[in-house]
């Protein structure tokens, strides 16, 4: 991907995910300050400097539906079928993941779907024209506050941030082929030890899990409330 220009846009840890067939003319980018104006007597107006806004992206091309020329993705879907993984993932309420890799810039983001226009070209039957708008998402969540008795007095202890995740919850996983249980706990739960509680939640005998086929479908135990892909 490095290695050569071009924009992709992916969901749930790159669980799905395409590069644009087409680039844009331009990237259009915005970012403003959140100073703050303020009136000082005898001294006129100020200026308080703060945190930059969020930025945002604009992005406009079109989707083709057939192999032009200038198509520079290797591989290239129905048009349709990007709009509706575009939908679909703003439907879910979760940030997607940006990287743009260009002559002079490399953005790599996870961004939230603001604004999403698409219309079939006149002229070009087939073809998608569409304007998609992002916005660079940061990641957050409450940390969980420890009160702890010293001395006789409270004393009150913060939880260190987690590591970001933009990936969904997921609740079954599918084996590939060369997969076990351990590695399937591992990958799904970050603990290939609980590989005993996926055997159990799946009524698995030991011979079973001793040749797993390609392509069934496992439960998965919770981990925190979600397990994650």
């Amino acid at each position: 991907m490095a290695n050569r220009y071009g924009i992709w846009l992916s969901w749930n840890n790159q669980q799905e995910g395409f590069e644009l067939p087409i680039l844009p003319s331009e990237i259009g980018s915005s970012v403003r300050g959140d100073g703050a104006g303020h009136d000082v007597a005898k001294f006129g107006k100020i200026n308080v400097i703060k945190d930059r806004q969020l930025q945002e992206y604009t992005i406009e091309s079109f989707f083709p539906a057939r192999p032009y020329p200038f198509v520079t993705a290797s591989v290239m879907l129905e048009p349709k079928a990007y709009v509706d993984y575009i939908l679909k993932w703003w439907e879910t309420k979760r940030p997607i993941r940006f990287v743009y890799v260009g002559s002079t810039m490399e953005i790599n983001t996870a961004a939230s779907i603001e604004g999403f226009e698409w219309k079939e070209v006149a002229g070009s039957p087939g073809d998608i024209q569409f304007s998609l708008q992002l916005k660079e998402y940061r990641f957050y969540e409450a940390r969980r506050v420890v009160v702890q008795q010293q001395d006789g007095a409270p004393a009150i202890q913060k939880e260190g941030p987690k590591r970001p995740d933009d990936r969904e919850p997921a609740k079954n996983y599918t084996l590939a082929a060369g997969d076990n249980l351990w590695k399937v706990a591992q990958k799904m739960l970050g603990d290939g030890s609980r590989w005993r509680e996926i055997q159990q939640l799946n009524n698995l005998t030991d011979a079973q899990i001793k040749s797993l086929p390609v392509g069934l479908t496992l439960k998965l135990p919770e981990q925190g409330g979600a397990a994650y892909a």
